[in-house]
């Protein structure tokens, strides 16, 4: 993909580099325990029981919250911006979403179950998991208040002066759905808690990709773009040498009937 570039900036010796890089890593080291110990308190937050039966589609039928943990006492749900009739998910989602199969396996190792979770009817999401290549558990929301009440799924009325409640404030949001990650425990007697859950720029540790563009010169070099995943894609839609349109905004992708009825016209 074609991006700016970056001038050299002080070559120096060596010695020098190292002395610099020596420096540096003092900071890193602050970074890391600061990360450490927000990590510590965020373990340490409340949690909240589910009381609400919520029901999902799944390959093999209809499964409760608490199958999802799959003899587990720990599950991380992950809220794909995936709507009823959307002709394919979220490109920031999908770009989530090629992270997820790698890491299961580890996860389940450490008491951790995985599932992600969209309002779509099930036939929907298995046709774009199949065209993504995606071997994860993703389960359907429809029909079910389940994304409403973890505030990933806005319907009309939850607009208020055009903004919706995301990222706990009122906030003005492009689309219908929106992208989260929640935290479920549950105990020895079947109850199921919520313990945490993270919006927006919180699903940001959920990627890999970015941490390795964190070390290259150019870094994100999202800077200047109109939204900071304006040059996302689905894995299957870049071209080399492809071109950023900098004022591209956040366009929610199109319904299957419109996507059907421009073909049409």
């Amino acid at each position: 993909m074609a991006t700016s570039v970056i001038a050299h900036k002080n070559i120096v010796s060596h010695a020098e580099w190292l002395a610099a890089r020596t420096k540096f890593l003092k900071k890193e080291k602050e970074f890391t325990r600061l990360r450490d110990e927000i990590s510590k308190q965020r373990r340490e937050l409340p949690w909240e029981k589910v009381d609400k039966n919520y029901v999902f589609d799944s390959a093999n039928g209809k499964v409760k919250l608490a199958d999802l943990f799959e003899g587990r006492s720990q599950l991380i749900v992950y809220h794909f911006m995936l709507g009823p009739n959307w002709a394919e998910g979220c490109p920031s989602c999908s770009y989530l979403g090629d992270h997820f199969d790698g890491s299961i396996p580890h996860l389940n190792a450490r008491d951790v179950s995985f599932a992600v979770i969209s309002r779509a009817p099930l036939s929907q999401i298995q046709a774009f998991q199949n065209r993504m290549g995606w071997k994860f558990k993703w389960f359907s929301s429809n029909g079910t208040d389940f994304n409403f009440d973890y505030n990933v799924s806005f319907r009309p009325e939850d607009r208020v002066d055009g903004k919706v409640p995301y990222n706990y404030t009122m906030m003005a949001f492009p689309s219908e759905e929106g992208p989260g990650a929640s935290v479920f425990y549950k105990d020895a007697t079947g109850s199921v808690f919520h313990t945490y859950s993270t919006y927006g720029r919180g699903l940001d540790i959920f990627l890999g990709a970015y941490n390795f563009l964190d070390v290259a010169p150019k870094g994100r070099n999202e800077e200047g773009l109109a939204h900071t995943m304006a040059w996302v894609k689905h894995h299957d839609k870049y071209a080399a040498n492809q071109l950023v349109d900098p004022n591209a905004v956040y366009v929610e992708p199109t319904k299957a009937n419109d996507c059907c009825k421009k073909e049409g016209e």
